[in-house]
């Protein structure tokens, strides 16, 4: 080796990683990430991190502040075997390789890409039987309302929908040991269609209420992270808790945002998490209690791989409502407010052609607001035609219906 003076600038630095038996050759990696081997001279005894300045003719051992590598903050999402999972701020990392048994999940460490985990800087850890994700899952979690209106009965016209809905229920969550039994495999998925404002969430709610069903409302929003790779452990730990339920319904809310066709998707991320859904939706194992319902206005926009059978089983349309079904939630909406004398429900129920069944639960709300401004206590049938006119009047609905 050189002496102790002055270190020269024309070699490389290599920091030593591995060794042979005899320590004739060393194994080492540059700041660049490269790998390299070397053997010197002579016989030298190094040690596994040592930092050499290697040149063409000679090598010296160098001071630690030599070295570049700069370490990094993570929390630990996994702790396995061979790896550790860890978020950064570039999204989630696998470190590989060895690292103390006394990391725990949730632990916030310091970390090179070298030498892996050097200390904890934070403790924090998950207790066994928790997950890391449990307050991720609690923002998608709503449980069983207790609330009477949430029933079929709530749900006005579309007598069709309503009768697949109950046979759902019925098949699915109340007769899947019969359907088994006979050799039937259950239904895992069901999508909604058709425009907003139809009622497609609020059907969603109902079927989950009247089954007594722990309900997951999933959205685009809320489910697509900055993190890559989060959104996807989102999603296995929304279906992991769901098949440990008695009962229960993932609904997946405008599901084109989450899981629109591959081939129009440049960025990757969708890509990702239709691959994702399509793995849950094959792998997870249906005891009966499990129905993954998804609602979208654009069917079109969907992934085909998702609306095969074995995914989503059942497609159930949701046209704008006609006169019959206008009328239909019109009554529905009265039974919950106070009137006074007969209303012209009929004749609303003939002039909202065209109306989506939102549309038509708004002219009560303004029909309420009228009441309220005049200090009365409940809605004559002038308020009702007052209402009607104003809801016709909006700009952004009347564009809606052209």
């Amino acid at each position: 080796m050189m002496g102790d003076g002055a270190m020269r600038q024309d070699g490389v630095l290599v920091r030593i990683t591995g060794y042979d038996e005899g320590r004739v050759h060393y194994y080492g990696v540059m700041p660049n990430g490269h790998a390299t081997q070397l053997t010197f001279p002579h016989q030298e005894v190094l040690d596994i991190g040592d930092v050499m300045l290697v040149g063409t003719d000679f090598y010296v051992k160098a001071p630690e502040s030599a070295w570049p590598l700069k370490s990094r903050v993570g929390v630990v999402r996994r702790a396995l075997d061979d790896c550790v999972i860890l978020e950064t701020s570039d999204g989630l990392e696998i470190l590989e390789g060895d690292y103390p048994q006394s990391i725990m999940p949730g632990n916030t460490v310091e970390f090179t890409d070298l030498f892996g985990i050097e200390r904890v800087l934070w403790p924090t850890a998950i207790r066994p039987g928790e997950s890391d994700h449990d307050d991720d899952i609690k923002q998608y979690r709503i449980t069983p309302s207790d609330d009477p209106s949430l029933t079929f009965a709530s749900f006005g016209g579309y007598e069709q929908v309503i009768v697949r809905a109950k046979e759902l229920i019925e098949t699915q969550l109340g007769n899947s040991a019969q359907m088994r039994a006979i050799g039937a495999k259950p239904i895992k998925g069901v999508i909604f269609t058709g425009a907003p404002g139809t009622g497609k969430t609020h059907l969603a709610r109902i079927i989950a209420n009247v089954a007594d069903a722990q309900f997951y409302l999933v959205s685009g929003p809320t489910i697509v992270s900055k993190y890559v790779g989060d959104s996807e452990e989102t999603l296995r730990m929304i279906f992991a808790a769901a098949q440990s339920d008695r009962r229960a319904i993932i609904f997946f809310d405008e599901i084109d945002s989450i899981a629109g066709s591959r081939d129009a998707d440049t960025n990757g991320v969708g890509k990702r998490l239709v691959a994702q859904l399509l793995t849950l939706m094959d792998g997870f194992a249906s005891k009966g209690n499990v129905v993954v319902v998804a609602a979208t206005n654009r069917i079109e926009d969907v992934d085909p791989a998702l609306l095969r059978p074995g995914r989503f089983d059942w497609q159930i349309p949701f046209p704008m409502p006609s006169e019959h079904d206008r009328l239909g939630i019109l009554r529905v909406q009265e039974r919950a407010l106070r009137t006074e004398g007969e209303l012209p429900l009929a004749d609303i129920a003939a002039r909202t052609e065209g109306w989506s069944g939102a549309e038509v639960c708004a002219i009560w709300t303004e029909a309420a607001l009228v009441a309220a401004k005049d200090n009365r206590g409940a809605i004559r049938s002038d308020d009702l035609m007052t209402a009607f006119e104003r809801v016709e009047r909006r700009p952004e609905l009347r564009r809606h219906r052209m």
